[in-house]
């Protein structure tokens, strides 16, 4: 038996749609909770990562990057979430492990 493992900010649409660019990092964190990786080089970039592995198999993925400027959310870039059966199987010849 292979245990559920969830790792990451899962970002259901109603919390992502309460995000609009504009807003100060303060009211985005008040949406979606401080982001997954916080990353010293890059403090105006925000990265909201979820993974759900189910019987040894991920299962779910999802990726939202935030981009602030002067403190305000100026991009958002929404991954749209692939499962691995989803991948093509011409790019899946493609992937090194």
């Amino acid at each position: 038996h292979k245990i559920e493992i969830r790792q990451g900010n899962l970002v259901t649409q109603d919390m992502r749609d309460r995000i609009k660019v504009g807003m100060t990092q303060t009211q985005v964190k008040a949406a979606l909770g401080a982001p997954l990786i916080n990353d010293i080089y890059h403090a105006n970039r925000w990265d909201y990562l979820y993974r759900l592995e189910q019987k040894g198999k991920v299962t779910e993925s999802q990726r939202l990057t935030l981009y602030f400027e002067q403190g305000m959310l100026a991009r958002i870039d929404d991954a749209t979430p692939l499962k691995p059966a989803a991948i093509p199987i011409q790019e899946q010849s493609n992937v090194k492990n």
